[in-house]
């Protein structure tokens, strides 16, 4: 009995161990299917695209092959029709039914995995369209935010205030250009009259200096005259001053 159960040992032992082995890769790979990155929505799609080409690839080539016996089929049907073996002939049309079945089916599954493909196309689309819009969205947002109306009210506010002070700035720079110059145009009047008056004496003054006598005798007489022209002179002034 004891030769049985020391015999028994090794072959036990080996068991567990494969069970040990196997059941630790088991949990590691369990792991690592934990710890895995997420697949983004890009290689998901990217995935899926190649899976359903090589689905449909592998349906084309079986629909190729069945195609292939389709003709060998009905070339053999023509040749025992020839023999006139009715029964061999039923049986393999009935095959070639079946076959052409097949083949339809495999069209249509075909059909399906393109239709599929197309519209898991159409759905990354809309996916970007929706990702787009969530982007848009969040700008928008922001743009919002920069343009509050109590902040645009506030903002109004001042322009509107800055530019009315511009405005009273302007026209009091206006008011004073326009007093200077009026001032000025005054001046210039009074001058351009004063220079009348000035050369009408002068030239009464000139005449009747010329017209007064030499020498000492005249002296008098000369003061007299210039005596009398500055008083009509202050006498012009005066009424110029005073119209």
């Amino acid at each position: 009995s004891r030769h049985l159960s020391l015999s028994h040992l090794p072959k036990k032992t080996s068991k567990s161990s494969r069970n040990i082995h196997r059941l630790s890769s088991d949990i590691r790979s369990k792991n690592m299917n934990i710890f895995a990155k997420k697949p983004t929505a890009k290689e998901a799609l990217r995935e899926s695209k190649r899976d359903m080409a090589n689905a449909t690839r592998g349906v084309e080539r079986e629909i190729t092959t069945l195609q292939l016996e389709e003709k060998k089929l009905v070339a053999e049907i023509k040749r025992t029709a020839k023999t006139g073996n009715e029964a061999a002939t039923k049986i393999l049309a009935r095959q070639l039914v079946r076959l052409r079945q097949q083949i339809a089916n495999l069209q249509g599954s075909r059909a399906q995995m393109r239709g599929v493909s197309i519209h898991t196309q159409a759905m990354a689309a809309q996916s970007s369209v929706g990702v787009g819009m969530k982007g848009a969205s969040k700008a928008m947002a922001a743009m919002n935010k920069q343009m509050a109306p109590a902040k645009q009210a506030k903002v109004i506010q001042e322009f509107q205030k800055q530019s009315a002070q511009m405005d009273m700035t302007t026209e009091m720079m206006s008011d004073a250009i326009d007093d200077a110059l009026d001032n000025d145009e005054a001046e210039e009047e009074t001058e351009e009259l004063t220079n009348q008056v000035l050369d009408e004496i002068g030239v009464d003054v000139a005449s009747q200096l010329s017209a007064a006598p030499k020498g000492k005798i005249a002296g008098k007489k000369t003061e007299d005259v210039s005596s009398s022209n500055i008083d009509e002179l202050e006498k012009r002034l005066a009424a110029l001053r005073n119209p």
